[in-house]
């Protein structure tokens, strides 16, 4: 069998990609799913844990309230039809991070199904039709020591249940076929898609670095113009957005390579590494008989109540996509413009910025601008620069306000990012502020008028344009401090030029 990985554009001339994906995102609630220990996230090992999330004998769960609204929210706002009766069942299986030997989850009686995402790539709708949402309890977290951090080739395996029994909701979608070369892209559309209405909704912080959004990611390949699907694979935890879409780009690239040789694809669980950008075989995937489900007997099933939907229904906030267009329209952006800030990840920073009193066009400069570099070259999410928005607010109005012109502004903000405090504060302290008085400003400018005679005469022969110049040596003498139009000014004046 080869192990030559084709050209991409020739795997997509070739063969249709069929994708599916399935979200894991763990809600904000205060406490756990079925029972009354926090969720807080960060704590030491095993110290959020009682006897209902342990599965100690005795033990009862008690649906948590709070993630069963937060669930039906997610839901409605993905455009489902919400369970007028569903209830949880017991999905059986031993892992040693799942401390009951069973997860409390749903199986064909979900609480959410039928729904959909629009989503734009490349300036397009696609719809993603979602098969289910459906509420369950997350497991613990395994640690394997010593190795590469994965089981095999670890000299000692450990298991911190404080996320065992967070509420878990889980997003099944339909297969998405039909997009060919923008698999992955389309992939990776709908995942950002989600994770800003899940955000938008407030239920959870879909920190996906921290594991509070997961995502397994299905790909399979059939022949152009056959109309029998291949077989899938399921790439498991996929951690960043980006991931979500090379892994789909490695399995297809890896998938063609198989078939173009004769071989079959496997219906397994496989890994994937940000390291190599490969992904490797997991283990063979389970079907729903191997859980062996069954109603779970200690928990009542679940019927809301449809008035109740409607008011969860009536207070959905607007949903990302409508409320990023509404912004672009605000903000008099193009399209190309608008796309620009959506890569960068600055919709809502832009957004809060304004708020605080800057205009678009300003909030835009910053955060597109000096402060995306500094992310870039510090290599973390422009939200995690250092600057707020109504730190960059507070800057701009010091620039409009005439005290702090672009240059000395840079600096002040590289004194903000450096955590020194408010730009008011920062420029008071380094002593930034621009200098407009002009008996102050008099001595610097005669000063360079005595040093270029020969500039200073053109100027009095009417050559005004060559007063650039001498302004460009009072801004050099005063370290960039002076206004420039107040320079201007004074030149002109003591040379005698109205």
């Amino acid at each position: 069998m080869t192990t030559t990985l084709p050209a991409y554009d020739d795997v997509v001339a070739r063969y249709e990609p069929v994708i599916g994906l399935e979200t894991h995102v763990e809600l904000g609630t205060n406490t756990k799913m079925f029972c009354a220990c926090p969720t807080d996230f960060g704590g030491e090992p095993n110290t959020r844990v009682c006897p209902v999330c342990l599965g100690l004998p005795g033990s009862l769960p008690v649906a948590n309230k709070a993630a069963i609204e937060a669930t039906i929210r997610i839901g409605l706002a993905l455009n489902c039809s919400i369970a007028s009766w569903c209830r949880f069942a017991r999905k059986n299986y031993f892992y040693p991070d799942m401390p009951k030997n069973f997860q409390i989850s749903q199986y064909d009686e979900p609480l959410c199904v039928d729904g959909y995402l629009d989503v734009e790539v490349n300036g397009d709708l696609v719809r993603i039709g979602i098969e289910r949402v459906h509420l369950e309890e997350d497991t613990g977290k395994s640690l394997h020591v010593g190795g590469s951090g994965r089981i095999h080739g670890a000299t000692e395996s450990l298991v911190d249940y404080n996320r065992a029994g967070i509420p878990l909701v889980e997003i099944v979608t339909k297969p998405v076929d039909g997009t060919g070369a923008l698999a992955p892209e389309v992939a990776r559309a709908y995942v950002t898609e989600l994770r800003d209405v899940i955000r938008s909704l407030g239920v959870s912080d879909v920190r996906m670095e921290e594991g509070s959004l997961r995502c397994d990611v299905n790909t399979s390949l059939h022949p152009a113009g056959s109309t029998e699907w291949g077989t899938r694979t399921e790439t498991k935890n996929v951690n960043s957005l980006r991931s979500v879409e090379r892994a789909v780009r490695s399995e297809m690239l890896r998938q063609a390579m198989v078939l173009d040789s004769g071989g079959r694809i496997v219906q397994e669980t496989r890994h994937f590494h940000e390291d190599t950008g490969d992904t490797t075989s997991g283990r063979s995937k389970e079907t729903a008989t191997d859980y062996r489900y069954f109603p779970e007997p200690d928990l009542v099933p679940l019927a809301p109540d449809t008035a109740w939907v409607a008011e969860l229904k009536a207070a959905l906030p607007e949903l990302p996509r409508l409320h990023r267009r509404r912004l672009q329209q605000d903000w008099g952006l193009s399209d190309h413009d608008m796309q620009s800030v959506l890569n960068a990840g600055a919709v809502e920073l832009i957004e809060a910025t304004v708020a605080a009193g800057a205009t678009p066009a300003a909030a835009r400069k910053w955060w597109l601008g000096e402060l995306s570099r500094r992310a870039n070259e510090a290599g973390v999410e422009l939200a995690d620069v250092g600057a707020t928005p109504t730190q960059v607010a507070e800057l701009q109005g010091l620039v409009d306000a005439g005290k702090l012109n672009d240059k000395l502004a840079r600096v002040v903000l590289e004194g903000v990012v450096a955590g020194e405090g408010s730009p008011t504060e920062i420029m008071t302290n380094r002593n930034l502020g621009v200098v407009s008085d002009t008996g102050a400003l008099t001595a610097a400018v005669d000063e360079a008028i005595a040093a270029n005679p020969d500039i200073a005469e053109k100027v009095r022969s009417g050559k005004v344009a060559a007063a650039g110049a001498l302004v460009g040596a009072v801004m050099k003498t005063t370290r960039g401090q002076a206004d420039a139009k107040t320079v201007r000014e004074l030149v002109l004046e003591r040379l005698g030029v109205s």
